[in-house]
């Protein structure tokens, strides 16, 4: 009790990095995944650099056995958040060692696992901290050489951070020994497990690009991996620091929580991105794979001290990737999406009063915000002073945490800029300096034309329909085009007949398709060149047109959905979906209607992604098509790991506790449901 006291009272304040230094850890893992549970050995080395008399390991809800220090036997605490090592360190080398088992309910996820052909595992330790599924730090000052052992069964990949230094097999089980040869911070530990393929590509620096995917997404391998080699080409070139680690991998994996995340030389990115050529021109992972990349350098070799200078990762990396895709796609194009977020930003200050220095900073003040900042610095200092600057910081700075303050030491040491104005103006205020930065979008002609266009919204259509048709008719970037598209929303048919007309004529598929979101109600005059849209290489598009189509036009729906009766669209079926949905409320198209039930029904169930299965019961009760399959269903949405999904399960479940035939089916359904399931149905009922 005497040392637990002095722990709370002297040491839970301090850093442990200070009196601590643990420089590696080895471990073995198994996963179990009939009870989605990770095991393993685990032996961290460390020096104790001033004498401390309490050792924290972060471990959320881990059972603890045999734990020994320096091969001995030694009494612990397992607080449920941590385990503690009560004893008198002196300065010098030490190891601990100890077998875990933990049970998480978030950071480690596993996949349709009644399924095993189908079965994914991966982790996601950013936000949610990686201790919950293994033994490690949610400090991300603690960094530390990761090395890990995977057993688990042979026809499946294991992919972890580091090189690949083994595999052997036992029986049918497969060991993979990963190894990291530099440190980084817990946050960034990954683990992807699953029946996946992968290509290999050599960067111009000669680091191995592993580019993974599903057997059944053979066909998309091109599209989706599109530009990877060149941003990465590019980004190392650019950014002057030859790329940290020794591999690059990347991994698509399934109801993921967000678009990418940048482990240590690991990327995991949503399956959402898994594009074929169509698909690619609404759901590129251009943007993502280079915001994660450039998450290698910015994040992973230096990471942010605290949560208040996490500008300092994803400024860069929202920064860097427009940078990448400006020498894929041109200046234009770089302008055109600089002046977007900084319209985004405009308006979000309007109710958004916390700067970018603060650890309760919105996601946009932390990306875009932060990409604008770097920006003008950019502009302000000069191409060659800005990498220079760079180079300096990522080099001193390596392995290591830095601050905005260490960050901005570096400006100084290149340029005479004032960093301070920069940092009250950027980092410290929520305030726009609109003459500045407009200064700086003028510097391109179509950002120009943009200020141009968004000054003139308010007056009437007659006064600007010459410079409308101007810009429609000229080779002006899309982003452009697609603004004028815009600014005609409320404007009647009649008045902005002849600038749609020009704007359809567009070889521009970006631009058609604004043409098809800005005409819910569609005129007959204008039917035949609106279902000229349903031909479109362009799944988004093709989506709304014939949904706007079959809407306005009764007569023509035997037509229409004879014509997408094979559609299939994005990997998340959404043209099919709508189809089958378009059918159900077409009584006079003739098929087997119940074929229809089922086959919706089905993309409800487990077997498919979140995103799907909230497609599908959405329509499911929306047309009141609700049996007991489609009840279990739902169900089932809200105990899955994505918070959306599971809110809409929530949500729709309440809605139908109103009607009594509903909860008695409820009721009925119990028997048939897990015992989480059955906890979570429990919950809404009474």
């Amino acid at each position: 009790m005497k040392y637990l006291f002095l722990f709370l009272s002297t040491f839970v304040f301090a850093q442990q990095t200070k009196n601590i230094d643990f420089t590696s850890v080895t471990a073995c893992l198994q996963l179990n995944t009939d009870e989605k549970s990770i095991s393993g050995n685990v032996n961290y080395f460390f020096t104790v650099l001033n004498p401390v008399d309490t050792l924290k390991i972060d471990a959320q809800n881990m059972r603890f056995s045999n734990v020994e220090l320096n091969h001995k036997n030694i009494s612990f605490i397992n607080s449920g958040k941590q385990l503690l090592i009560v004893f008198p360190f002196q300065k010098g080398k030490n190891q601990i060692s100890f077998e875990y088992k933990a049970t998480p309910k978030q950071t480690l996820y596993f996949v349709n696992s009644e399924k095993d052909a189908d079965l994914q595992i991966w982790t996601q330790g950013q936000g949610k901290y990686t201790s919950h599924w293994f033994p490690s730090f949610d400090d991300v000052n603690e960094k530390v050489i990761f090395n890990l052992e995977v057993l688990f069964k042979s026809d499946y990949q294991v992919v972890s951070n580091g090189i690949l230094k083994q595999k052997s097999n036992i029986g049918n089980i497969t060991k993979w020994t990963y190894e990291m040869e530099k440190p980084m911070s817990s946050y960034l530990l990954m683990l992807a497990i699953g029946k996946f393929e992968k290509q290999q590509l050599l960067s111009k620096s000669k680091i191995p690009l592993e580019l993974y995917f599903e057997p059944k997404d053979k066909p998309r391998f091109e599209p989706t991996y599109r530009y990877s080699k060149r941003i990465f080409d590019f980004l190392e070139k650019e950014i002057g620091v030859k790329y940290p680690w020794k591999v690059y991998k990347q991994v698509p994996v399934r109801d993921f929580l967000y678009a990418g995340m940048e482990n240590t030389s690991a990327t995991l990115f949503a399956t959402r991105y898994v594009v074929d050529s169509i698909g690619f021109v609404d759901r590129s992972y251009t943007n993502v794979d280079a915001h994660e990349l450039a998450h290698q350098w910015f994040g992973d070799l230096v990471t942010a001290h605290s949560g208040k200078h996490h500008w300092l990762q994803e400024g860069f990396a929202t920064y860097y990737a427009l940078l990448a895709e400006k020498s894929i796609y041109g200046e234009d194009y770089f302008y055109s999406k600089m002046y977007e977020s900084i319209q985004q930003i405009k308006y979000a200050s309007r109710t958004d009063t916390i700067p970018i220095l603060s650890d309760k900073a919105s996601s946009m003040t932390y990306y875009q915000k932060g990409a604008w900042a770097l920006f003008v610095l950019h502009q302000e200092i000069g191409d060659r002073k800005f990498k220079k600057l760079v180079k300096n910081y990522l080099k001193k700075y390596a392995f290591k945490t830095v601050t905005t303050e260490d960050f901005l030491a570096e400006v100084r040491k290149v340029s005479s800029f004032d960093t301070d104005l920069f940092s009250k103006e950027w980092l410290e205020s929520t305030a726009i300096n609109t003459s500045k930065v407009n200064k700086l979008l003028y510097k391109n002609k179509i950002t120009k034309l943009m200020l141009e266009v968004d000054k003139r919204k308010s007056e009437s259509l007659a006064t600007k329909q010459g410079f409308f048709k101007m810009i429609l008719m000229s080779d002006a970037h899309y982003l452009l085009k697609e603004m004028v598209v815009d600014q005609l929303r409320n404007e009647s048919f009649e008045a902005k007949r002849e600038l749609l007309e020009l704007a359809l004529n567009s070889k521009k598929l970006q631009v058609r398709q604004a043409v098809a979101y800005n005409l819910p109600k569609i005129p007959e005059a204008f039917r035949m060149e609106y279902e000229s849209l349903l031909e479109d290489d362009s799944y988004q598009t093709q989506e709304i047109a014939l949904l706007y189509l079959w809407r306005n036009f009764p007569k023509q729906r035997l037509e229409y959905l004879e014509k997408s009766k094979n559609w299939i669209g994005f990997n998340d079926f959404n043209l099919r979906t709508l189809w089958l949905s378009l059918v159900l409320m077409t009584p006079e198209y003739v098929c087997d209607k119940q074929a229809v039930i089922n086959e919706l029904i089905d993309y409800s169930s487990e077997k498919y992604e979140a995103t799907t299965r909230q497609n599908a019961l959405e329509k499911l009760i929306g047309f009141k098509i609700i049996n007991d399959t489609v009840l279990i269903n739902l169900v089932k949405a809200t105990t899955h790991h994505m918070w959306q999904f599971s809110k809409f399960g929530r949500d729709n479940i309440r809605i139908l506790l109103k009607n009594q035939e509903y909860r008695t089916a409820f009721i009925r359904i119990l028997p048939n449901l897990s015992e989480k399931e059955q906890f979570q149905l429990n919950r809404l009922l009474n």
